[in-house]
């Protein structure tokens, strides 16, 4: 979630191709139906599909102002991680040269690596600690440091994220993707959030 963001979402924010994704032969997947392909083990670069515990799907990267709106976005095959997608998010993102801004995120990115780059962007933020680091920091005792600054209150504000997804799932076409390429279905979210954030900045629509 941002504190401050563009009001626009350019084309430039949203990188829409992803690697191809290789599966074991072997493998299957322990929820949803088999895929429709004739090539299961793998996906084209151009698709931005990939297996979860839901089956093929694809995946929305966002950024969320405190408006619900999504400012910067990216897709990428189901499967894939959120926290390695953060710094490409934060690049697409310093393209649209906004102000200051404080970062809310949740669990999925507190590895220590990520809030070393956040430092190093000189980029304020609150995100939680996991448990499992909570126990190794206080395994190590004095050599494990001080735990993060955490501030629960400002937490709080981090459910625009998930109200922003809302919006955009209210698209049938975006909630459920029928496009074969990610070109078109990424042109799709974008023009959902350019909509989205007409009607929350500029007609006065309730986040």
């Amino acid at each position: 979630m941002w504190w401050s963001c563009s009001a626009s979402t350019p084309r430039s924010c949203a990188p829409i191709s992803t690697p191809r994704e290789h599966v074991s032969a072997g493998r299957r997947s322990s929820q949803g139906a088999a895929a429709n392909y004739k090539d299961p083990a793998g996906e084209p670069d151009d698709h931005a599909l990939g297996r979860s515990r839901g089956g093929w799907t694809t995946k929305i990267h966002t950024l969320t102002d405190a408006y619900t709106c999504p400012v910067t976005l990216l897709l990428t095959s189901g499967q894939s991680g959120d926290n390695p997608q953060l710094v490409p998010l934060l690049q697409a993102h310093a393209h649209q040269r906004t102000g200051r801004f404080r970062l809310l995120g949740d669990k999925a990115y507190s590895h220590p690596s990520t809030r070393q780059r956040l430092r190093a962007r000189r980029i304020p933020h609150t995100i939680p600690e996991r448990s499992d680091q909570i126990a190794r920091r206080k395994a190590k005792g004095s050599a494990g440091g001080r735990p993060p600054a955490f501030d629960p209150a400002i937490y709080t504000n981090r459910n625009a994220v998930e109200r922003g997804y809302n919006r955009l799932k209210q698209w049938r076409g975006i909630a459920s993707r029928y496009d074969k390429y990610a070109l078109t279905y990424g042109g799709g979210v974008l023009l959902a959030a350019i909509l989205i954030t007409a009607r929350v900045r500029h007609l006065g629509d309730t986040p």
